[in-house]
């Protein structure tokens, strides 16, 4: 992708790598709070203070992120602010107003709106904050693990959790979550995956306005991203893992599925052609 002089400032980037395994340390405030309780409960408060401002000291001193993790975390903050401003401009024409999400960066473990969250994990979208949660070690994986590397490939899985905070902000992902409250588990994967396939959808107009505006997909690009798109389909994933599929616990669509709605945001740019609810569920 050719992102050369894309805006860099952002005031909705937490980068909290290094943090520790809970990805937050006590800051002092919390660290005096937390000696009260052990005083009360009969324990040394000036010991544990000690110990938790060592700690603190020593976990933000170990950590050094490599220059290509530095690269990546610069590419993530880049494809955040221009999905912003692409999702600024298309509810604008629409007579809504864009609220972006929040961005956090984090190594090995978190804590979020929405619980605990690590590496494992992978990058997901918070509700209740939201917030991407995004350890920046997912892209080594896609590359290395998944065979599904790329820039493109790796600004599509940022603009797919993106997506859903565009479902957020649609009132799509609420509907759903009300709807999954009332449904036998075979039938709530199957409305997830329509909303996923739809975040994939929403990644793809993303990418096509943002190539009209920028001209940011270079050769290769496109079939970076479909690549990916197939390469973390249930299907696939599952037969990867375990040899063999059960459909009906996919909750995120098949390798054919998210590719093909990836394309078609592509191609057609076109919000209102998302409709991954209103078809059936056979024709996704």
């Amino acid at each position: 992708m050719k992102l050369d002089g894309r805006r860099t400032d952002t005031d909705n980037v937490d980068d909290r790598r290094g943090r520790g395994a809970t990805g937050a340390s006590l800051g002092i405030g919390g660290i005096i709070i937390a000696g009260l309780i052990v005083w009360l409960t009969g324990g040394n408060p000036l010991e544990f203070m000690t110990q938790q401002v060592v700690q603190n000291m020593s976990t933000e001193q170990s950590y050094t992120p490599t220059a290509e993790e530095e690269q990546m975390a610069k590419f993530a903050v880049v494809i955040l602010n221009a999905t912003e401003d692409v999702w600024t401009e298309i509810f604008r024409q629409n007579g809504m107003k864009y609220t972006p999400p929040k961005m956090v960066l984090f190594s090995r473990a978190t804590t979020s709106g929405c619980g605990g969250a690590s590496s494992a994990t992978g990058p997901f979208y918070c509700p209740e904050d939201h917030t991407v949660y995004l350890d920046l070690s997912f892209f080594n994986q896609m590359k290395t693990q998944l065979k599904a590397g790329g820039d493109f490939a790796y600004a599509y899985v940022i603009a797919h959790e993106v997506g859903h905070h565009v479902q957020y902000l649609l009132g799509t992902l609420n509907k759903v979550q009300q709807q999954q409250s009332r449904m036998s588990q075979k039938e709530s994967n199957q409305l997830n995956v329509r909303l996923e396939l739809q975040a994939d959808f929403y990644a793809g107009v993303w990418a096509n306005h943002d190539n009209k505006n920028f001209g940011s997909l270079e050769a290769g690009d496109i079939e970076a991203g479909l690549n990916a798109a197939s390469q973390i389909g249930d299907d696939r994933l599952q037969m990867q893992s375990q040899g063999y599929t059960v459909p009906d616990s996919f909750n995120h669509g098949t390798s054919a599925q998210r590719s093909r709605w990836l394309k078609k945001g592509l191609q057609t740019g076109n919000i209102s052609d998302g409709d991954t609810f209103s078809i059936l569920y056979s024709q996704l």
